[in-house]
Formats: structure tokens, sequence, C-alpha cells
């Protein structure tokens, strides 16, 4: 507890490298599977820094840090992963920066899912989440953090929640897909219905909140 920072991170990862800007983001990602994992086996996991570069967005300067995972059995390498990470500066001295709530894209109107998964976003689901994952960033349970410090409209519902909900859609055939590419593309607040959709056999799935925002965007290419 007393290696935290402010945020419920840790307040020195010695896994990155230094990060000049404190506000952390899950920015997207993507998943491997090569081969199962399965019961009894002993599973090794390698992490490795992929990259950090610099990128200056709508909302200022941007840190974005890839990190690659690859989870090995006897039999080999099972599955490989990609978390991309990004972080950005915090809101200015006196007020909240809402502006990380407000970017959104609708959907289009030519886009109606062939599937919909509607899931409330309540804090216990947010709560049970973080306890699994063992994330202990406040934004996702601490209401005034989240709303007076990092400046969202309410608790903001974790990108890994609403990609795995999408996993979930994309293995309904009975089988994972061998790749799984998903993108944050605005944050989702909780206390309102999260709809994760899947279209009509074109391999794309979303994440749609009230209004058809969408806040996350999946794949699962060919190749």
């Amino acid at each position: 507890m007393a290696a935290l920072g402010h945020d419920g991170h840790p307040a020195k990862n010695l896994h990155l490298p230094p990060v000049p800007l404190p506000r952390r983001m899950w920015a997207g990602g993507s998943v491997e599977c090569i081969d199962g994992l399965r019961v009894d086996d002993r599973v090794r996991r390698t992490s490795t820094i992929a990259g950090v570069e610099q990128k200056v967005g709508r909302s200022g300067e941007l840190w974005f840090v890839g990190v690659d995972h690859e989870y090995s059995t006897h039999r080999g390498i099972a599955i490989r992963e990609r978390q991309d990470i990004v972080y950005r500066a915090a809101p200015g001295p006196g007020r909240a920066d809402r502006s990380a709530s407000a970017r959104s894209e609708p959907a289009g109107e030519g886009r109606p899912p062939h599937a919909v998964w509607t899931v409330e976003t309540t804090p216990t689901l947010l709560f049970r989440y973080s306890a699994i994952s063992f994330n202990g960033h406040r934004i996702h349970y601490d209401l005034p953090y989240a709303t007076d410090i990092e400046g969202y409209a309410g608790l903001v519902v974790h990108g890994p929640l609403q990609a795995t909900l999408l996993l979930n859609l994309a293995a309904l055939g009975g089988a994972p897909p061998r790749r799984f590419i998903y993108r944050g593309i605005a944050p989702a607040i909780a206390g309102a219905p999260l709809h994760a959709c899947a279209g009509r056999g074109d391999g794309r799935f979303w994440t749609a909140g009230q209004g058809g925002v969408i806040h996350m965007e999946a794949e699962t290419p060919a190749r």
C-alpha cells in the first residue's frame, strides 16, 4: 500500500520506463490465441516493453506505452497479448477536465448489430472487475476522485472489461478467435446500460452507450 501513488497505481513501476504525465488510461490492445490453456498447465508469462511514444492529440500531449505479454506452457506459446496504455496530463488547477468524457463518435446509421449483449454498469460490477484484475485505479471505484480530480462525469468502465465482453461475443461460435484487436474510442461512464454489439458476420464488434455512442471497437481479422 505504501508504494501506491495518488491514483491507486504503483507510484514507481519498476517494469515501466518513467513517463512524465500522471493520468493513465487503457488505449487498446490485442490477443492472439495459439493454443488453449488446460487444467494443470504450468503457465509462464514473459512481459516486454514494446515501445514508448510521445504524441500530441486533441487533448494535448499524450504518451503511449506498449507492453507485450507471452503466455507459455510446456507445449510452447499459448497466448500473445499486447496492451497499449496512454498517459495524459492532469486537469488544470481549479477545474475538472471534462474533455475525456465529452469526446465521442455516434454509431453510423448503416451499422445495425447482429447480436447485442446489454450489461448494467453498476459500481458493484466495476468493483468486482477491479478486484479480479488487481486494478487499484481509483477512477473505477472512487466517485469523488473520478469526478473532482480526473474530471470524468462519473466512475469509468474499465477498457479491459469492455474488451472482455466483446471477446466473449466473438467466441460465441464455440472457440475464441485466433486474433482479436480492440481500440478505445471514448470513455464509458458507469450507471447507464452498456451494449456489447456484434456485426453481421463481418468480424467487427463494438460497445455502445446512450444515443449509440461508441466506446470501444474490436475486430477479428482473418490474418
